[in-house]
């Protein structure tokens, strides 16, 4: 099986290819200058699938994140994920960030990220939560009871570890999800949708 797995949802563009079990390509892409790292997608995809001399139709699956997460970078992995899986004819599996960060915790990872207005996305007990007050989640980590993965902005209230400190597979995690996930599902790319826990801010 061949993946094809993207993320432009966190503060770093993923894009990973997949063969048979095997990494042939893991690309880490950050912002430059003004131009958010999302807009560096199609020609990322394009560069990593012809150095590999794999074509588009020769993908099997599509794994991205479909947040929480940037705004921009929900809608655009979500949009080229629809459009690459129905003109392909391929599969396509849509994978929490949050789920995605559990996967950097030895054991029961509570995963919270900034949602602003003192809430935070959650996941805990091997689901989304929501989007959860600040205050509660804190209850939650002096319980001791989890081990904390979080962001920059969360970091100093919650402790734990921040994802964005180090440089974690975070491709390679998705795509490894993906392969998992599709085992039970359809992947039809009519039922891949955006996580937008909260809508986006207005003005």
């Amino acid at each position: 099986m061949i993946i094809l797995a993207f993320d432009t949802c966190l503060d770093k563009m993923y894009v990973v290819l997949k063969k048979d079990g095997e990494i042939l390509a893991s690309e880490v892409v950050e912002n430059s200058g003004e131009k958010y790292h999302s807009a560096f997608l199609i020609s990322t995809l394009q560069e990593i699938l012809s150095k590999n001399n794999i074509m588009p139709a020769d993908v099997d699956l599509i794994a991205i994140n479909i947040g929480p997460g940037s705004f921009t970078g929900i809608r655009a992995c979500t949009t080229v994920a629809r459009v690459m899986a129905q003109q392909l004819n391929c599969k396509v599996i849509g994978v929490s960030s949050l789920e995605i960060l559990s996967k950097l915790a030895a054991k029961n990872p509570l995963v919270a990220l900034d949602a602003r207005k003192n809430m935070a996305y959650l996941w805990l007990d091997n689901e989304v939560k929501g989007a959860i007050p600040l205050e509660k989640v804190q209850e939650l980590v002096k319980s001791g009871d989890y081990e904390v993965i979080t962001d920059d902005k969360l970091q100093p209230l919650l402790g734990g570890k921040s994802y964005q400190q180090g440089h974690y597979p975070l491709g390679e995690i998705l795509a490894e999800l993906a392969g998992e996930k599709i085992k039970a599902a359809s992947g039809n790319w009519g039922e891949l949708l955006p996580l937008y826990i909260q809508p986006p801010p207005m003005g």
